[in-house]
């Protein structure tokens, strides 16, 4: 049984995918983290009955306040949902490969800092690649450089617009997100 811990920055499509399948799991959701107050995640959550933690830059990178508190709250994994920042190193000690993140491209390509959502879809187009997809991997000190644990590949077509590729990869992120963490921690 794992307790999660999941940090979000937007929507929260992938959160309320994982919250809704892990409901009758053994593994559970326990709570939100998020950098952005106006984060559509922010409202959604609470209706899911898991409480939403915000917090500031500052209370992130310049104090162990959110260590402390997941340490408090018993988390076992992190699970990375469309946030956006770098974790501090010393939460990513507290959690040796338990903090799992989505990013929607098949890493090495297209990763990297300011590499998300849109900006993703985007330059596959520009370089009309002929497939992308989502990797998931674990969280290291570098965006997008942990040891790559899934990908799952789509086809890009001539007439793909980012828009429409991005899609066809929140498809995928929801197919196998969930699935693949629930697998991922019966290893551990």
């Amino acid at each position: 049984m794992s307790r999660i811990a999941i940090f979000a920055s937007g929507s929260g499509t992938n959160a309320i995918t994982i919250i809704t399948n892990f409901a009758n799991s053994t593994n559970s959701v326990a709570t939100i983290y998020c950098n952005k107050p106006t984060a559509e995640i922010v409202q959604k959550a609470p209706t899911y009955g898991v409480p939403v933690t915000l917090f500031t830059r500052s209370e992130f990178y310049e104090t162990n306040m959110i260590l402390q508190q997941l340490q408090e709250n018993q988390i076992d994994t992190i699970v990375l949902a469309g946030f956006l920042w770098l974790i501090p190193p010393q939460i990513i000690a507290a959690f040796p490969k338990r903090i799992i993140n989505i990013h929607p491209s098949l890493l090495p390509k297209y990763g990297g800092k300011g590499m998300y959502g849109m900006n993703v879809h985007n330059a596959v187009i520009q370089n009309r690649e002929k497939e992308s997809g989502i990797t998931i991997h674990i969280v290291d000190e570098q965006y997008d450089n942990g040891n790559i644990l899934f990908q799952a590949q789509c086809t890009v077509e001539p007439t793909d617009t980012p828009e429409s590729l991005s899609k066809k990869i929140q498809t995928l992120e929801h197919k196998h997100f969930s699935r693949f963490i629930a697998e991922y921690l019966d290893t551990l």
